[in-house]
């Protein structure tokens, strides 16, 4: 009998003593969930998003309880999210994501812990921009400023600057470019040397020239969406002409047959335009036959399309806006204006070049402009705001109101 008890006794001792030292998973320096979770928002800088799940699994297999590896991992699969085309998949990840986030607010321990968890939340809600998603991205960012933290201990945000430098974004992304103009404002002035500083200045100095671009113009949605594109491509263009500098009625105006004007159309409709969201805008810029937005001849198909998806460069938004200029003007003498000369203005449109003359129109008419080096950048694309802003000066230029 004694033996049992003692063989009970010392059952129950190494139960104890199981349950005071739990097992540790990640023993290495290297290999412990901080150092987990700087790797995985790095990579996520990049773009890297599988790498960033990646990290920020092995941070929560190392600590399961770790409050920022959750809210990072829920922004990677938010990313995730609005990558997906099927809706199915899309709204897997959507959930993932929103379900990593409550489990970010759930396991916050400190102050720092729900600082990071509201940066986070700032992004998601960016990202998914699910019912209410601004309203609900201001939410985080008013209770991320009103966090008390140590930034010597934030890992990666660093300083309280980053939310505003996100909150910034989701204000672009929103088309409240005047109080994204504010918050990159803010964050650039928080320190001169900060984490966020550079990119904070990259997209005050990008909204600033959107801001300017409105100016004066009464943009619609579909300008406010095309306004924070980077690179605008010939669909883009056809819907700012039509939608937003209302082409079709100029044109139109010009025709004073009306019987003329019933029955033009454009030619034929390019297979790649079908299901195009900016395919009634495509069409009505072919029914007028603006030069630098015809349809090309494709080697593949043996067809011509139209390829809405090709970026349009500086040297053929030039084009466009000189043909656009000389049907509204009706002076055709516009086309060979600059023909002859021997020395450009920018060294990189030589006189030869096909765009020249029309990359003199628009300059010295302010219509586009160089660069403070001297350059006219011929062949890089045209971003939103350059685009829109060339349109709204063209605009000045033919007084059209």
């Amino acid at each position: 009998m004694k033996k049992i008890w003692l063989l009970m006794v010392v059952v129950m001792l190494a139960g104890a003593a199981g349950c005071a030292a739990p097992q540790v998973r990640c023993t290495s320096p290297s290999d412990n969930p901080r150092h987990h979770y700087l790797r995985g928002m790095e990579a996520l800088e990049a773009q890297k998003i599988d790498l960033a799940t990646e990290k920020f699994d092995r941070a929560l297999y190392c600590e399961e309880q770790f409050s920022a590896a959750h809210s990072g991992r829920a922004v990677a699969f938010a990313i995730k999210a609005r990558t997906q085309a099927d809706a199915g998949y899309r709204g897997v990840e959507q959930e993932r994501s929103l379900e990593s986030l409550e489990k970010g607010r759930t396991t916050a321990e400190t102050s720092n812990d729900s600082f990071e968890y509201r940066v986070a939340a700032i992004r998601v809600h960016n990202l998914l921009k699910g019912h209410k998603w601004l309203d609900d991205a201001e939410a985080a960012y008013r209770e991320a400023m009103n966090t008390k933290v140590d930034e010597k201990l934030l890992d990666y945000y660093q300083g309280q600057e980053a939310a505003s430098y996100f909150i910034g974004l989701a204000y672009l992304d929103a088309g409240e470019f005047r109080k994204a103009e504010d918050k990159f404002r803010e964050a650039l002035g928080a320190r001169k040397d900060g984490k966020w500083n550079e990119p904070a200045d990259r997209a005050w100095k990008k909204t600033t020239k959107i801001v300017r671009a409105m100016g004066g113009l009464t943009v619609g949605d579909v300008g406010k969406k095309i306004a924070v594109k980077d690179s605008v491509d010939r669909g883009d263009i056809a819907a700012l002409l039509i939608d937003e500098m209302k082409l079709d009625k100029l044109f139109a105006g010009r025709i004073p047959v009306k019987s003329r004007l019933d029955g033009m159309k454009a030619e034929f409709t390019p297979a790649d335009i079908l299901s195009h969201h900016f395919k009634d805008e495509i069409l009505t810029v072919m029914k007028w036959k603006v030069r630098g937005l015809e349809p090309k001849a494709d080697q593949t198909t043996k067809a011509y399309l139209f390829k809405p998806a090709d970026k349009v460069l500086r040297g053929e938004m030039a084009f466009i806006l000189e043909d656009v200029l000389m049907k509204l003007t009706g002076d055709e003498k516009l086309a060979t204006a600059f023909f002859g000369q021997d020395r450009s203005p920018f060294p990189d449109v030589k006189p030869t070049s096909p765009f020249y003359n029309a990359v003199l129109n628009m300059t010295t008419r302010s219509i586009m402009e160089g660069e403070l080096s001297g350059e006219f950048r011929l062949n890089e694309p045209v971003d939103g705001a350059e685009a829109i802003l060339a349109i709204r000066m063209l605009q000045q230029r033919i007084n059209i109101h």
